[in-house]
């Protein structure tokens, strides 16, 4: 076997595995052999086939994404930022989310250009929650992440016909049919070549499916050992419309079917019994997700550009509720997204001491890792997985260099990252990637968008068009009349 070391590494983000808790280790070694970590200390005086100077570097574990729809997302950048609903609850779902169809091509290409930008941020595990492509495994193991294939299906679509009222369509026939394809996905992923890949059992939405269908998700997840994810509780409207059907919270409505328990993710669950835009009169929505031991996808960058909060992360936190992060739609940049987390947990609780970064990386690490099932990723241990990456500590934006990751989180972001190993394997070297023709990818990227806009209008109720649904955020001058002095 091949054992590469980093050596005297100025700062490396160590895991205590007695403690629970991630430490920094300044002057350290790490060193693996093939795709496992074969030593994390000071000191190491085994065999080097290949070292690697840590000196000006700090070493990090990989981040652990939980929840992205990478084949969807990018193309609404440009569009979505500051576009919500004020008739249904400021949410983007139901009025603007589905206007925006590109073809298949343009959505692998949408797909490659997130996982690019998630390598690029650190990320050397993610989930990609999406509508099932051509060549999809295939394609993710090209790029060497890690990957979680979560093929989405449901029984119903929901649709507004007027821009304040959603109603759903409904065919269970095709709910069971899409479940069954999902699930051959699921089993094809775990059984991949390159090892690097697994599946997610991932009914859509919790207002979207039937009791029959979350039942049969239930069952087959606990059948693979495998993660199960659903989005409840992330939209003012789906609230009142699982009240409407059941009398229930979504939370309530889930517990009551089984579905919470360890190993399901809630994606999102912003608008449970306690939040100040409900309303509701009863409490308990924290203690049924805590004893169930059911997992938090939290996604702050989407929802605070609406204006909306989870209300907060320290509280769930608190109560003992495994919480992991997902980038969920744009941009795919995960430390930006630890970013919004830390600060808007401050704004929701109005208090800077409402959760801290500490509690931040935990979640974007083993928080994920726990909620994937996952005890190998997520942490620098012998025996884990070599998914990690380098940050130049000479990088300006990092000055001066007290705390480093207050300084790569608050100030550096993504831009100090510079090489990331997945499996031990060297994916991004010196901040350039070895596996996706990005140039390629972006002129992909662009065309789709550009093709997907020409048909917004159709798709809108209202047949609006394009520009007026999607404003610039600036107008466009006119061009001047000609100046007769200059000829």
């Amino acid at each position: 076997m091949t054992t590469t070391l980093i050596k005297n590494a100025d700062w490396i983000i160590a895991w205590n595995k007695a403690l629970a808790r991630h430490e920094y280790l300044q002057h350290g070694d790490i060193a693996f052999a093939e795709d496992r970590l074969t030593f994390v200390g000071q000191g190491y005086r085994g065999s080097v086939d290949r070292e690697i100077d840590g000196r000006g570097r700090m070493v990090m574990p990989g981040f652990v994404n939980i929840h992205s729809h990478p084949t969807s997302e990018p193309f609404n950048k440009g569009l979505m930022e500051e576009r919500g609903s004020p008739r249904l609850g400021m949410s983007s779902l139901y009025e603007f989310m589905l206007l925006v169809r590109p073809d298949d091509d343009a959505r692998r290409a949408a797909a490659l250009y997130a996982v690019a930008e998630l390598i690029k941020s650190g990320v050397t595990t993610f989930t990609d929650y999406s509508a099932p492509r051509r060549n999809w495994a295939d394609d993710l193991a090209s790029t060497g992440i890690r990957a979680c294939l979560a093929p989405s299906y449901r029984s119903a679509q929901w649709f507004t016909p007027n821009g304040h009222r959603v109603e759903y369509r409904w065919d269970e026939a095709a709910g069971r049919a899409a479940m069954t394809a999902a699930l051959a996905i699921v089993d094809a992923a775990n059984a991949h070549p390159s090892g690097r890949l697994f599946g997610m059992i991932a009914p859509a939405q919790v207002d979207t499916c039937t009791e029959e269908l979350l039942g049969a998700s239930v069952e087959a997840a606990k059948a693979r050992n495998a993660p199960l994810q659903i989005h409840a509780a992330q939209s003012v409207v789906e609230f009142r419309e699982m009240v409407a059907r059941h009398g229930k919270t979504p939370l309530k409505w889930l517990h009551d079917l089984g579905f919470l328990y360890e190993g399901a993710i809630i994606a999102h669950c912003i608008f449970i019994d306690e939040h100040s835009w409900i309303r509701w009169p009863y409490r308990g929505d924290l203690e049924r997700m805590a004893a169930a031991g059911a997992s938090v996808a939290h996604c702050p960058n989407i929802f605070a550009r609406r204006g909306i909060l989870l209300e907060n992360f320290g509280k769930y936190r608190s109560r003992g509720i495994n919480i992991g992060l997902g980038t969920d739609t744009f941009p795919h940049n995960f430390i930006d997204e630890m970013r919004w987390a830390t600060v808007a947990c401050k704004i929701a609780g109005g208090s800077v001491e409402a959760t801290s970064l500490d509690e931040v990386f935990h979640a974007a690490t083993v928080g994920g890792a726990k909620a994937l099932r996952r005890a190998d990723i997520g942490r620098l241990a012998v025996g884990c997985k070599a998914d990690l990456s380098l940050v130049d500590l000479r990088h300006p934006t990092l000055q001066p260099v007290r705390d480093p990751l207050k300084s790569l989180v608050f100030s550096g972001l993504e831009r100090p990252i510079t090489d990331v190993f997945v499996d031990g394997e060297h994916i991004l070297v010196a901040g350039k990637l070895k596996t996706i023709d990005e140039a390629t990818v972006v002129e992909a990227l662009n065309r789709g968008q550009r093709e997907a806009l020409a048909n917004v209008p159709a798709a809108d109720y209202a047949h609006r068009p394009t520009d007026e649904i999607f404003p610039l955020s600036l107008p466009i001058t006119a061009a001047p009349a000609h100046d007769r002095r200059t000829g």
